[in-house]
């Protein structure tokens, strides 16, 4: 069984995402490990680069800062494979294609076993063109997580049916970032899915309080949390670790209270 797979194996899974780098590498190696000892399930760390289409302001003024710091592709890998030497849960990269071609794909793949990177996820990579790289991550057994989202549509059972690791399921139109109310129909989505696969699916996209995490799980296998973390950083810098540590107690708290329902 797969990291991954074991992170949803006991209750409902609360994943937290920082962009890496953002403050600094350091910084970056503290959040992680922090996170875990508060609770986290999985741990998404954002590759730093130019032009993160599926970002909002927040998460795109982080990638700056960290571009702007010298964040880059080997050095964050050198960081994740510290972490590593503390931090048993899984870490999954969110990524784009570009920086993984530029990188020399195997190269990028190798590096993500040397390092403990456990999966990515490629929002610019569609589903008709996932071709393009999951032979090379199969074959050295890095998870490419699917996207699904609402404008997805017929496509979600057949999306579904091929996916590995865990299903990110986007439950809001547009880009990252905070939203006070999530509108989309994720309990009809997250439906379609189980309809085809026993891949755990969390939702991720807008959500910030433990309110919303909890209503998330309670229709899915766990939520996802990245623009609140990312704010958090920003505002903190490298005060940041206790900040976050505190917010993704009470995250999980909320997750888990979903399974005495």
């Amino acid at each position: 069984m797969s990291r991954i797979a074991e992170a949803f194996g006991k209750e409902k899974a609360f994943i937290p995402f920082i962009t890496g780098g953002d403050p600094d590498l350091e910084i970056t190696k503290e959040l992680i490990i922090a996170m875990e000892e508060a609770g986290a399930d999985l741990i998404e760390v954002g590759l730093p680069f130019s032009d993160p289409i599926a970002e909002g302001i927040v998460i795109q003024e982080a990638n700056e800062r960290a571009l702007s710091a010298g964040c880059t592709t080997d050095r964050l890998f050198d960081t994740i494979k510290e972490a590593r030497k503390t931090v048993k849960v899984p870490i999954v990269f969110l990524t784009y294609i570009n920086p993984i071609f530029t990188y020399g794909k195997e190269h990028f793949m190798k590096r993500c076993v040397e390092c403990g990177v456990d999966g990515l996820i490629v929002p610019d990579l569609p589903y008709e063109e996932k071709g393009e790289i999951v032979d090379t991550c199969d074959a050295h057994r890095v998870e490419l997580i699917s996207m699904i989202a609402p404008t997805s549509k017929e496509r979600i059972r057949m999306i579904a049916r091929e996916a590995k690791g865990f299903i990110y399921v986007v439950s809001s139109l547009g880009v990252t970032g905070v939203r006070s109310e999530i509108k989309t129909n994720v309990e009809e989505m997250t439906a379609m899915i189980r309809e085809v696969t026993d891949v755990p699916c969390a939702i991720g996209f807008g959500i910030s309080t433990p309110k919303q995490a909890a209503k998330m799980a309670s229709v899915s296998d766990g939520a996802i949390v990245g623009s609140a973390i990312v704010r958090m950083v920003a505002a903190n810098g490298k005060d940041s670790v206790p900040v976050v540590a505190d917010y993704v107690k009470k995250m999980k708290t909320a997750v888990i209270s979903t399974c005495n329902d």
